[in-house]
């Protein structure tokens, strides 16, 4: 599956555009306590891109479910809350068949 961030694939042609598609992850990271804070920050980043990743692969499988082969003008927006550690993770696309 090709996943992008450009409205066009170089080497391909879009054929039919299937719809807009979306894959949202959450997270609440467990409390880490740490008097080192630069521990703390390299915790808090490899969550994040767990969160990220998860919201990746729930995109492509809802592309997949519209029989696409690859999303194209993706978005990604990622949210944090400092006093509950939360992490909100939402990512568009649009789903394509591209040739």
């Amino acid at each position: 599956m090709i996943l992008t961030t450009t409205n066009t694939i170089e080497g391909h042609s879009i054929q039919d555009y299937l719809g807009i598609v979306t894959g949202i992850s959450v997270n609440m990271p467990k409390a880490t306590f740490s008097f080192k804070m630069e521990k703390y920050y390299q915790s808090y980043e490899v969550k994040i891109n767990d969160v990220k990743e998860d919201a990746f692969q729930k995109l492509r499988d809802n592309a997949i479910k519209l029989k696409a082969n690859a999303v194209v003008g993706i978005r990604v927006d990622v949210e944090t809350s400092p006093t509950s550690g939360l992490i909100f993770v939402s990512i568009t696309g649009t789903a394509v068949k591209a040739v």
